[in-house]
């Protein structure tokens, strides 16, 4: 049987350490956090421009990656019971018993304490503020049990990538990456309303919130582009606070082209095309963002 071993209990294959962190790495989609380290990114070159020391990069880097680790591990540890009764997320590995729990838990606490190392090797003022800051982070996963604005809690919780970063850098907090971190809240909670149409049905059989299924599918979907208008407004108005010119600003044109397209793919009765929405347009617009910004301080500060 080589590395592998009976889990106790429960006839299931115990993967050996590689295969269970490649088992960990698919499970808290590892790939997609692309989605908030652009705009981490965006915040520190907006705090250093044109860019900022390859120090503070690798710390921003680490924070980022150990926090998000962290808060997709947690959710699906919390979430593991539900997880075994949705048809869409059975296959999971701590619901198949690919991956142990212990493991899940080790990985948990080995991503905590890269966040706060990554925060403590930046400033103080990050390492005062990482443990709030984690709280709200892995509190997320219990928000579905109590409201259905926990797509606002995960925006607030990937909001705080660019404001992080900022911190990283100029150890202080400014009103620029308030606004960026303000519309980078309503991004998420805005793709993250289309994401749970697909779980209506088992969240009111589950008593779990969301916003889809307490007001239904169709007006779900218009709160969703209402939050997203909100980001394309609020990323307009960075510039009022930022040196940021007309490069920046034909970026957000095109960002909010891609958003448009976006809610064209997902209607109240078609819903096959979410996972495109969902992953592939999001995180183009996260990319598209950090360009726009990057080239423009670019060329001015040339």
């Amino acid at each position: 049987m080589g590395n592998a071993s009976l889990t106790a209990g429960t006839g299931a294959l115990r993967p050996g350490p590689l295969r269970a962190l490649r088992a960990t790495l698919s499970m808290i989609k590892f790939q997609h956090t692309l989605f908030a380290l652009p705009f981490a990114f965006t915040g520190a070159i907006l705090a250093a421009p044109p860019v900022p020391s390859w120090r503070r990069i690798a710390g921003i880097l680490g924070a980022m990656v150990g926090a998000r680790s962290a808060a997709m591990v947690m959710n699906r540890i919390a979430d593991r019971d539900f997880d075994r009764r949705n048809p869409r997320t059975e296959a999971r590995p701590l619901v198949t018993g690919e991956l142990s729990l212990p493991f899940a838990r080790a990985f948990l606490a080995a991503s905590v304490i890269l966040f706060f190392a990554s925060a403590a090797a930046l400033n103080r003022l990050c390492l005062l503020l990482a443990a709030p800051a984690l709280v709200l982070i892995l509190s997320y996963s219990y928000a579905k049990r109590i409201t259905w604005l926990t797509h606002v809690h995960l925006g607030a919780s990937l909001g705080l990538a660019p404001l992080g970063a900022w911190i990283a850098v100029r150890g202080s907090i400014d009103p620029a990456p308030l606004v960026l971190a303000g519309a980078v809240a309503l991004w998420v909670a805005g793709f993250d309303v289309i994401y749970a149409c697909q779980d209506v049905a088992i969240d009111r059989r589950e008593g779990l919130h969301s916003i889809p299924g307490r007001f239904g599918i169709a007006v779900a979907l218009r709160i969703s582009g209402a939050l997203h208008i909100g980001t394309v407004t609020l990323l307009l108005l960075l510039p009022t606070v930022a040196p940021l010119g007309w490069l920046y600003r034909g970026g957000i044109v095109v960002m909010a082209a891609l958003l448009w397209y976006e809610h064209r793919l997902v209607r109240p009765d078609d819903l096959s095309h979410v996972d495109q929405a969902f992953f592939t347009i999001n995180g183009w617009i996260s990319v598209l963002v950090l360009a726009a910004t990057a080239l423009d301080i670019l060329i001015r500060t040339s």
